[in-house]
């Protein structure tokens, strides 16, 4: 953590005078709070920087804006006492020293003029509720009233006021507990934890999007497991994402149980962390497992099994992803996707490694395959390094297969040579199921490699396929006509 005197050196920048220069012209204290300041001391980037006077908050903000001049946008917002000011890539908020009161069925305040001790008590954590002065004959001055910065030597989160008053009165200041301890590595305060499980249900009352955007930001984070555990053990994961919550344990019968499915996926979650920061990978990670409650039975030969949990997961993730307000699109079938697909590269690797089985792979993953193969990979977390360095070799095997194939056969997100249209108007039906046999037969064939992916050899499939179903081809008159294979028709168009 920098020591004070770095921070001083690093708010000594014009920016920050010419605040403290904005405040004085109206004999005004002004101090940078919050998330900045904490951020400073960690050697943290911050884009986004508050600022807190003790009268109007607006009035400052406009003085702000005309003295950076040129490239300066002010944005005020009356209704909340707050103006924000824009310039190239940094944004400043203005707001004046508040203190708030709360009715239990809102988190919604009612904010009334305070002074900066108000305003700093009334902040969620202590490592949030620092200041520094700004103006001329303070600059650089810390107001540390809760000892945030001792808290962020010991690497805690703890609140200034007592926790319960603090989660009660704003309940999505839990879940950002849980995100800060995430996002920076950071054990929560024993009584303020306790605080957030005797208050968990009051998360009851916050909105879905808002508790969205906190697991957005687990999720981004170095190791979103610190968050999901401690969301569990807090009794916040039962309401906000039951299904997870449904994975921890583990059932033993006649001496036989099975890996705690919630902590597998927690380790699954972070090896995908490591190697991408795609978030939507992470989600896949996340829910790659999710169907096992519901499809977990137990067999006196096999032991316990977890039938087809793939094909459920993937069923539910349209109905997980809209009671968490998670998009509805591209994104919701990508994970739905992964969660589908998860267990056909493990088959492959346990089972011979056939050119057909690795086709159907890369026509089924099509551009998500990469994606796939690395979610299968961290889905590797036996402690048996034996066995760990067998599949990852066999894993690696596959990953050689698929190079060869698609490179050979033009596989990844293949349209086969003969479509549907062709097919109705070589033999003149419309609406026919024979159609999609047609279609099926064409693609399967090629996949399992009885013919390549080549027009002149799927025709001739297509011919024999509508004979054996009674079928002819017909001219635009709809009557019988010669068959020919463009094979060997030299004026025939080339479909490869």
């Amino acid at each position: 953590m920098q020591p004070l005197e770095s921070i001083i050196k690093k708010l000594d920048t014009p920016l920050f005078h010419a605040i403290g220069e904005a405040a004085d012209s109206i004999d005004r204290p002004c101090y940078a709070v919050g998330g900045c300041v904490r951020d400073l001391f960690l050697e943290r980037h911050s884009k986004d920087i508050d600022f807190v006077t003790v009268g109007s908050g607006i009035e400052l903000a406009q003085i702000v804006a005309a003295k950076l001049g040129r490239g300066t946008h002010l944005n005020v917002f009356r209704n909340f006492g707050t103006a924000q000011v824009k310039r190239h890539d940094i944004e400043l908020e203005f707001v004046g020293a508040r203190r708030e009161s709360y009715d239990r069925n809102s988190r919604k305040p009612v904010v009334e003029d305070g002074t900066l001790e108000e305003d700093l008590s009334r902040r969620d954590f202590t490592i949030n509720a620092m200041a520094l002065q700004v103006n001329a004959n303070s600059f650089g001055t810390l107001i540390d009233l809760f000892d945030g910065q001792g808290d962020m030597e010991r690497r805690i989160l703890r609140t200034p006021l007592d926790p319960d008053i603090t989660f009660s009165d704003d309940p999505l200041r839990m879940m950002r507990a849980i995100r800060f301890a995430t996002q920076l590595e950071f054990n929560i305060y024993p009584a303020t934890f306790e605080a957030i499980k005797r208050n968990a249900e009051r998360i009851k009352i916050i909105s879905k999007e808002r508790v969205i955007d906190e697991l957005m930001k687990i999720m981004a984070s170095p190791r979103p497991s610190i968050g999901w555990d401690l969301l569990l053990k807090s009794g916040l994961l039962v309401l906000i994402f039951p299904e997870l919550a449904s994975m921890k344990g583990v059932e033993v019968v006649k001496g036989r149980g099975h890996k705690d499915n919630f902590y597998h996926t927690l380790a699954v979650l972070d090896n995908v962390a490591q190697k991408s920061d795609n978030v939507w990978l992470r989600w896949g990670a996340l829910m790659h497992d999710i169907a096992k409650p519901v499809t977990k039975r137990w067999d006196d030969k096999a032991g316990w099994t977890f039938h087809n949990h793939n094909f459920i997961g993937a069923k539910m993730v349209p109905r997980i992803f809209r009671n968490m307000r998670l998009p509805q699109d591209a994104k919701m079938k990508y994970v739905a996707k992964l969660v589908e697909l998860h267990m056909r590269p493990i088959a492959l690797v346990e089972d011979e490694v056939t050119d057909s089985a690795v086709r159907r792979l890369i026509n089924d993953a099509g551009e998500d395959l990469e994606d796939l193969m690395a979610l299968c990979e961290a889905d590797i977390t036996s402690k048996n390094q034996e066995k760990v360095r067998r599949i990852l070799e066999n894993f690696a095997l596959v990953r050689r297969k698929i190079v060869d194939l698609n490179e050979r056969d033009e596989i990844r997100n293949f349209k086969p040579p003969v479509d549907g249209n062709e097919i109705m108007e070589t033999f003149g039906i419309t609406g026919s199921p024979v159609i999609g046999i047609i279609k099926s037969a064409i693609k399967n064939a090629i996949l399992d490699g009885v013919i390549r992916n080549d027009y002149g050899e799927a025709h001739e499939l297509m011919l024999k396929i509508a004979a054996e179903h009674g079928l002819q081809p017909v001219d635009g008159a709809g009557q019988p006509r010669e068959i020919v294979n463009p094979a060997d028709d030299t004026a025939s168009h080339d479909r490869e």
